[in-house]
């Protein structure tokens, strides 16, 4: 494996960041090499034990990156829900899709857990997204930092009273703080030394990725539950099951299964009713080399059910060199570090509510040495809820409840 110019360079450059500040933020596009770069600048800072954190579904791709390298620093990756079993004491920790620890106003756990490990070591921090909704969000990923530019506050409600314009707003009823109007320039005075940006364009990506939204007919059946939980906010069906949608966010929950053909009962059952999406991908892809991607597990039932299960492949490797085997990923586990270049085409059985997930996996086609164009469909249902989720997450806003009752004029 060798690495690109671009990122040979770029690892000098962070590793003169990391030895003045202790740590730098390597803000790559996606499908630009980060976890390469990171691991070249850890091999330029000279270091023995390196912590790779990272998400479970590409540890095996961290670790064979490492081997290619030929690297020689003992390395150790693990996902961010088993950093509670981290016993070695790292010279280096990289923590890859850092966008994750940016929850805000509280920190989530994992960023206590990390502030333990990182104590007084550097940090790499790697995302393509690192503020992906609000610059609020960089407060809890250099917070685990002993050499964070805002190490001086002690926590994320001292440092706002600074840097962020807080406003009210409502939740569920209730009048609560709105934190995400953050102080853009003041913050970027105080970080933009440690962060190096780099695009795809400067990577010299050819290919540009090409969504194209399929409307599908569901069945009648569909479209009389979704009214019917619209209406009365339970379903009783012939069989027993029991479909509840009592609360607000739950009918924003179950109409976004409904409208692709699934539910869960109260009995937390999967029921499967329209395979409508799933039969259109049969007709339209046969002999062709697809990713699917799911949001919902009764979605990977009915995939299964329609197609077989040996028709899929779960490992982006065996993907990549198989000519007979589809790729399937849940959005959420599917949407970060994997490489589906050699798909024809990435199909969108439905869509998250998270802006992260809509820029994340749409790009995951995309590679530098792809020449044709990365064709995206979403299959979204007539007058269902889908397309609304993607007018608000291509804005890079996630799609709230308060989104949903004003949509649908629920009240």
């Amino acid at each position: 494996m060798k690495p690109r110019s671009y990122q040979t360079d770029i690892a000098n450059r962070a590793a003169d960041i990391v030895r003045r500040h202790g740590l730098v933020y390597l803000a790559m596009q996606v499908r630009t090499g980060k976890t390469a770069t990171a691991l070249l600048t850890a091999e330029a800072l000279s270091q023995k034990s390196v912590l790779f954190v990272t998400k479970k579904k590409v540890i095996d791709g961290i670790i064979a990156d490492h081997k290619a390298l030929s690297l020689s620093f003992a390395l150790t990756v693990t996902n961010y829900e088993q950093l509670h079993n981290v016993t070695i004491n790292p010279d280096l920790i990289i923590l890859d899709e850092a966008h994750c620890l940016g929850q805000i106003p509280k920190p989530a756990k994992k960023v206590k857990i990390l502030k333990d490990i990182c104590k007084g070591k550097p940090i790499i921090y790697l995302s393509g997204t690192p503020t992906p909704e609000s610059y609020s969000q960089l407060f809890h990923q250099l917070h685990v930092s002993s050499f964070s530019p805002f190490k001086d506050y002690i926590n994320f409600y001292k440092w706002a009273a600074d840097f962020v314009d807080i406003r009210l707003k409502y939740f569920k009823g209730l009048k609560v703080n709105d934190y995400s109007n953050a102080n853009q320039t003041k913050i970027k005075q105080m970080t933009d030394h440690l962060i190096i940006p780099f695009t795809q364009e400067q990577a010299g990506f050819k290919q540009e990725v090409i969504e194209e939204i399929v409307k599908i007919k569901m069945q009648p059946s569909t479209y009389y539950l979704a009214d019917k939980l619209k209406k009365d906010r339970i379903f009783n069906g012939n069989n027993g099951n029991v479909v509840l949608a009592d609360t607000g966010a739950a009918l924003m929950s179950k109409l976004h299964q409904v409208y692709s053909g699934t539910v869960i009962d109260k009995k937390d059952q999967s029921v499967i009713f329209d395979r409508t999406k799933a039969y259109w991908i049969k007709e339209n892809f046969k002999g062709k080399k697809i990713a699917i991607f799911y949001k919902y597990r009764a979605e990977e039932h009915m995939l299964y059910l329609t197609f077989g299960a040996d028709r899929f492949t779960t490992n982006p490797e065996e993907f990549a060199q198989s000519q007979d085997k589809w790729f399937l990923s849940q959005i959420s586990s599917g949407r970060e570090g994997i490489n589906l270049s050699t798909a024809e085409a990435l199909i969108m059985l439905n869509i998250d509510f998270s802006a992260v997930s809509y820029w994340q996996a749409r790009a995951r086609m995309q590679s530098k040495d792809r020449e044709e164009p990365c064709k995206v469909l979403w299959l979204f249902a007539e007058g269902g809820i889908e397309e609304r989720v993607y007018k608000m997450v291509k804005q890079k806003k996630d799609y709230t409840l308060s989104y949903f009752k004003q949509d649908f004029e629920i009240g």
